[in-house]
């Protein structure tokens, strides 16, 4: 139980989890200024109007009061439009599209779903990994991702926002992590029979660090190239991280316009990579 809080929505460690969990808790508290009362009120009723109590008395000609009418209506009337305004609000704020402030320019990464497992390019810097992604803290980073296969849903409960991902098509995202650590992801969607292994984790460093972790993936591993890519999109589970030193920067567009068209671009996946 304890493990659970601390790898999830209410142990936040960037601040679009933070924002998410503040939207949370005052959603809840507004809801509860009706649940509790009503709860209360319903043991209240039921003791004092129990059949041996002599002194509660009962007028049975009595069926409409419009003071009664008045509350019953206007306290959830009032919680229904507080709650969706603070809803409202939070759910703009919180645009998976919209940039995150940082201390630096924002790392762009892509992301790909497959079967069961799941690829992060780095376009800018020329490498890929699976099943890991290394991210410097304190640097927003800016996703798009899509799916290779059917559709999935990203989600890192400590960095904030599960976004799904579709063949053909491309959302986007930002998240950012305050400090080093290391963040537990997975799919949120159920995509077959390798779901429930489909995990990853997000391992947030000094800049310094990251930039070493970048010289070290470019000086080993192998490239992902038409072979390593076909084999990498065969189903398979409980994947262990891998790191690619090179990737194509388009890899990510090739297979976006493959799952969108039905056309086979796997040639064109390496052309120009390292």
């Amino acid at each position: 139980m304890a493990s659970s809080l601390q790898e999830g929505l209410l142990d936040p460690q960037g601040p679009i989890a933070s924002a998410e969990r503040l939207l949370l808790i005052n959603s809840t508290a507004i809801m509860l200024v009706v649940v509790v009362p009503v709860i209360v009120a319903t043991f209240a009723f039921a003791w004092w109007y129990r059949s041996s109590n002599q002194r509660a008395s009962r007028d049975l000609s009595e069926s409409y009061e419009e003071r009664v009418e008045f509350v019953v209506w206007s306290i959830p009337a009032l919680t229904v439009i507080l709650l969706s305004g603070v809803i409202w609000i939070g759910s703009h704020q919180l645009d998976p599209r919209a940039r995150i402030s940082g201390t630096s320019d924002p790392l762009r990464v892509d992301v790909v779903a497959l079967d069961w497992k799941w690829l992060f390019i780095y376009p800018d810097q020329g490498i890929a990994t699976v099943n890991q992604l290394v991210v410097p803290a304190g640097t927003p980073v800016e996703f798009r991702l899509t799916s290779a296969t059917v559709m999935n849903s990203f989600f890192v409960p400590q960095l904030g926002s599960q976004i799904y991902t579709m063949g053909g098509m491309i959302t986007h995202l930002s998240l950012l992590a305050d400090k080093p650590g290391e963040y537990p992801g997975l799919s949120a969607n159920f995509s077959g029979d390798g779901f429930s292994e489909m995990r990853f984790v997000v391992r947030s460093t000094p800049a310094g660090e990251f930039n070493a972790w970048l010289g070290e993936a470019r000086s080993s591993g192998s490239a992902l190239d038409d072979a390593a890519y076909a084999e990498l999109s065969k189903p398979s589970k409980a994947v262990p991280p891998a790191t690619y030193r090179s990737v194509d920067p388009k890899l990510f567009d090739h297979i976006v316009d493959r799952t969108a068209t039905g056309r086979d671009t796997t040639g064109m996946v390496h052309q120009g990579g390292g």
